[in-house]
């Protein structure tokens, strides 16, 4: 049996489960931000700080009524979410803590992360002060004399051994300080009914699959195996077995060819059949819709690179460009910078897509998502730069102020 989808219905069908096709898919306030880590499986961190990071946005983008508060105490206090690695550095859900544990094994093994192992007195060294100390950040540790501080690949003996230990799931982050990661034991992090039994990598591919389904809907072996290749090999087993057992189902979408996805078997049955109110988003680069750049182009034909990474003069769009979704489209997209000293939001650059002709419809709600995220950022005004077509800054810069 394969599930056959309209355009129509895989669009709704991935922003249904991501929580962007209704406002407050999720309700509200800290529980909400609870069931949206769990729906989207993870929630990349990232240091972009131009406007508020990627891991905040992505909260923000689903979640109306979100506060920094809520992340914090998620993890902090009420030990729902944990830090570790999925295809980056993101926040996880507490309940998926055990299908960490293959990766963490595979470091303790031999596996490099960034760095060269430390020593084994560097690490125990490390252990020994937080086992008697309690929680301890990396500037808790003081540098050797001779030591010049610099970016990542250059940090001091000390920060490498207590990342290594991180990643090897000897130290677990316990809470944040001004985005300092503050170390801890496991035993003194980890909730007491959390399952730490170790799962096979078979585990491990089937859980991956199940996940990813759950997150976007429907999705390739690619897709599912994103920067995941510790357990791309048992991916097919996992994927032939679930499809056997019933509880996935190959796909195939109106108007895309050789595309071999899978959804789950009852993936229709709370779909919206249509569209009511469209949603406006301004998301992150780092959102979990967007992160995958080829599905993105596939299924929205929206074609998109952020461009922070690319040297300036070659930049088409601008540093920190953030796509502009109505509905189940991708208008344009939007680079923004927060400058919270003189709380002004600045719109450097705005660009919409060639095809895209409602702008009646689409400014006022454009303008109302600006101020928003403008409020959001801590700003109390805002400035519009280049727009394009430049015969709409006139009218956005009315709706804006207005």
């Amino acid at each position: 049996m394969k599930l056959s989808l309209s355009l129509s219905q895989a669009r709704r069908l991935v922003l249904h489960n991501q929580g962007l096709l209704t406002a407050q898919a999720f309700g509200k306030g800290k529980m909400a931000a609870l069931a949206a880590i769990e729906r989207l499986g993870y929630v990349q961190i990232d240091t972009i700080s131009v406007v508020e990071r990627a891991h905040h946005h992505v909260f923000q983008t689903r979640v109306q009524d979100y506060q920094q508060a809520h992340l914090d105490a998620l993890l902090g206090e009420d030990r729902r979410v944990f830090e570790y690695w999925s295809h980056a550095a993101a926040y996880l859900p507490m309940r998926d803590f055990r299908y960490s544990l293959p990766r963490m094994q595979a470091i303790a093994a031999g596996d490099r992360h960034w760095h060269e192992r430390p020593n084994d007195k560097l690490l125990n060294r490390v252990l020994d002060r937080i086992r008697a100390e309690g929680p301890l950040r990396s500037k808790d540790f003081a540098p050797p004399p001779d030591h010049n501080a610099g970016p990542w690949w250059n940090w001091k003996p000390t920060k490498i051994a207590l990342e290594h230990l991180f990643q090897e799931g000897r130290l677990m982050v316990a809470r944040r300080e001004k985005f300092q990661k503050v170390y801890d034991l496991p035993e003194r992090v980890l909730p007491p009914d959390v399952d730490t039994s170790a799962p096979t990598l078979a585990d491990t591919a089937r859980h991956l699959v199940l996940r990813t389904l759950d997150a976007r809907g429907f999705a390739d072996k690619k897709e599912i195996g994103y920067l995941r290749k510790q357990v791309k090999p048992q991916l097919d087993a996992a994927i032939r077995e679930l499809v056997e057992s019933g509880e996935i189902l190959p796909i195939a979408i109106e108007g895309i060819e050789k595309y071999e996805a899978y959804a789950r078997s009852g993936a229709l049955e709370n779909l919206p059949a249509r569209i009511g109110k469209r949603q406006m988003h301004l998301l992150s680069p780092f959102d979990n819709l967007v992160i995958q750049r080829e599905p993105l182009h596939r299924l929205f034909g929206f074609d998109y690179q952020i461009e922070c990474y690319v040297p300036q003069p070659k930049r088409q769009y601008g540093y920190f460009c953030l796509p502009i979704l109505w509905g189940d489209r991708f208008i344009g997209r939007l680079d923004p910078k927060a400058d919270r000293k003189a709380k002004v939001f600045r719109v450097l650059n705005l660009v919409f897509e060639p095809d895209f002709g409602e702008f009646d419809a689409a400014l006022p709600a454009l303008a109302e998502k600006v101020r928003q995220f403008a409020a959001y950022n801590g700003c109390e005004r805002g400035e519009i730069g280049q727009v394009v077509p430049a015969g709409l800054k006139e009218a956005l810069v009315r709706h804006f102020s207005g």
